[in-house]
Formats: structure tokens, C-alpha cells, sequence
């Protein structure tokens, strides 16, 4: 039986993500320092070759990951999301990178083949059988697909530890967002209760090998402040800055009050679990 508001009835339209771009270097977790190093571990990287990186976002793990490659592309539906991604590429000096502007339901979309295609913390949000199916065609020979899980944490599952500063407060931000938009956890102009899994799945019945696994180790402990949480409450598709319309305002100050009682210095302490590679490659021929 089906949830209410699965992900299985759910409609992307283009406000997913709208105006969280801005918020989401600063909000989001950052992945382990080892990512790279264990992607070309993983995959026998030697520094040539193409990167396409699907649902790139602002460019996070493309970016990370351009110096394996002699070029990478990051595509993304969203215009503010390039706009932000092509701007880091510009401050840090990175000159193989390019972003296209597109659905992942469109590839091929004409870009030619890849060493290696990655989908960090996106995959979720596309028509799955389409884009792998799509993807097994545009691989180079040896080339592998790529599932970065993004970091992230829940409070209650970590480690039982005394933390230089509280953990944030998830429920009480949670309860939060219901009060404001309702039960229902919205996505673009719909709602999406349920995220779908069984990745492992889609890609064989799209032709691939099983899945392969890398954990890629973290562990640290990051401060992180009341800006920090604004920000990554703001980079979330379930509280987007539109959802709100002129009621924006008055959330922000009902979230920095949230975090205000759960810690008055403004500072609450993460600890980062580790990343998951998952890497499905096609049959040798």
C-alpha cells in the first residue's frame, strides 16, 4: 500500500529547490576530506577523462572532484544553483568545469561520453529506471556510475557522548515546520512524504553489476552556529524560502528562537558520520 503523498505519485516541478541556493554552501554538511582520494582509488582515476555529476547543485562534489578529471560537467535544472556553482569555479581557479542547464530525464541531451557519472544526494528526486537506463548508454569503456551519499545525521542516532556544545535541535525544528506548512513535508508544489530506495535495483535492471561499497571515513566533530542552521533549515526542499511567501520572516525568527532555548551560546556540535560510495559499473564485453 502506498503512503499518502508517496514519492511514488509525486510531480517534480521546477520550484523544488527555488531560492535554497543560497543557503546551501553554508547549510549543508561537509563530506569527508578523503572523497576524492577514495572516488579514484575506487575507479583507477589517473586525471583524465569527463565527469558528469547529476543534480550538481552549487557544484559541491563537482568541484571536489575536478582535479581527477581533465574535465567535468555539472547539471541541474536549476538556474540559481549553476549560477552559484559557476562563480566558486571562477574564485578557485578551476577552469575544466562547465554546467548545463537540464533535467536528468533528458540525458543523453547530446554531451557525449564519461569516465565516471555521479549522483550525489539527487538521484532520489528523478524517474530512477530512465536516467540509469539513460546513463549505461553514455559511459566510456571501464567507466562506472557513482552514488555519493550526501552527510548527514539525526541527533538520536549518534553515539551516546558528551559534545562540546548541545546537538541541534531537530525534533523541536521539525515540529516547527509543521506548524508553518502542515503535516504533509512539501516539495515544490506538491507534497512528499516518502523517499524511495532500492538503488542497487534500478541499476541492474538497467544492465549493471551489482553495486559496489566505499565508506570513506569521517568522524569529526564541527561546530556548528545559529546562521549554520538557518541556513541549511532554508537549503532544504521541504522548507524552500518560497513555501513560505510572506511568512519567511516570521519563521526565521521562530527558528532562531528554536535554537536559542536548545543553546543559548548559539553553538551546537555535530559529529559527521561517514560517506557511502556506491559504484555500479556494465558487464565487460
Amino acid at each position: 500500500m502506498r503512503a499518502t503523498g508517496g514519492w511514488e505519485t509525486w510531480n517534480w516541478d521546477e520550484s523544488l529547490f527555488a531560492g535554497t541556493a543560497r543557503y546551501y554552501e553554508q547549510g549543508r554538511l561537509p563530506y569527508a576530506p578523503g572523497l576524492a582520494d577514495a572516488l579514484a582509488g575506487g575507479l583507477g582515476l589517473d586525471g583524465h577523462g569527463r565527469l558528469l555529476d547529476v543534480g550538481c547543485g552549487p557544484g559541491t562534489v563537482t568541484l571536489r572532484l575536478a582535479d581527477r578529471f581533465g574535465a567535468v560537467v555539472g547539471l541541474d535544472p536549476d538556474r540559481e544553483m549553476l549560477a552559484r556553482a559557476a562563480r566558486a569555479a571562477a574564485e578557485r581557479g578551476i577552469e575544466n568545469a562547465s554546467w548545463v542547464r537540464e533535467r536528468a530525464e533528458a540525458l543523453p541531451a547530446g554531451l557525449g561520453s564519461f569516465r565516471a557519472v555521479t549522483f550525489a544526494a539527487s538521484f532520489h528526486w528523478m524517474d530512477r529506471p530512465l536516467v540509469a537506463t539513460a546513463v549505461a548508454t553514455m559511459l566510456d569503456a571501464g567507466g562506472a556510475v557513482v552514488q555519493v551519499d550526501a552527510p548527514g545525521y539525526r541527533s538520536g542516532e549518534l553515539p551516546d557522548e558528551r559534545l562540546p556544545f548541545p546537538p541541534p535541535p531537530d525534533d523541536a525544528l521539525d515540529g516547527l515546520r509543521r506548524q508553518y506548512l502542515g503535516g504533509d513535508r512539501r516539495a515544490g508544489r506538491g507534497v512528499r512524504n516518502t523517499s524511495p530506495d532500492g538503488e542497487d535495483r534500478v541499476f541492474q535492471q538497467a544492465g549493471f553489476l551489482p553495486a559496489e561499497t566505499v565508506t570513506v571515513p569521517d568522524g569529526r566533530i564541527v561546530e556548528r552556529t545559529a546562521d549554520d542552521h538557518v541556513a541549511m533549515v532554508f537549503s532544504l526542499s521541504s522548507t524552500a524560502p518560497h513555501l513560505f511567501g510572506d511568512r519567511q520572516a516570521d519563521f526565521e525568527r521562530d527558528v532562531r528562537e528554536v535554537l536559542a532555548r536548545a543553546s543559548p551560546s548559539g553553538r551546537f556540535s555535530v559529529r559527521l558520520p561517514d560517506n557511502v560510495l556506491r559504484i555500479w559499473r556494465l558487464p565487460a564485453h
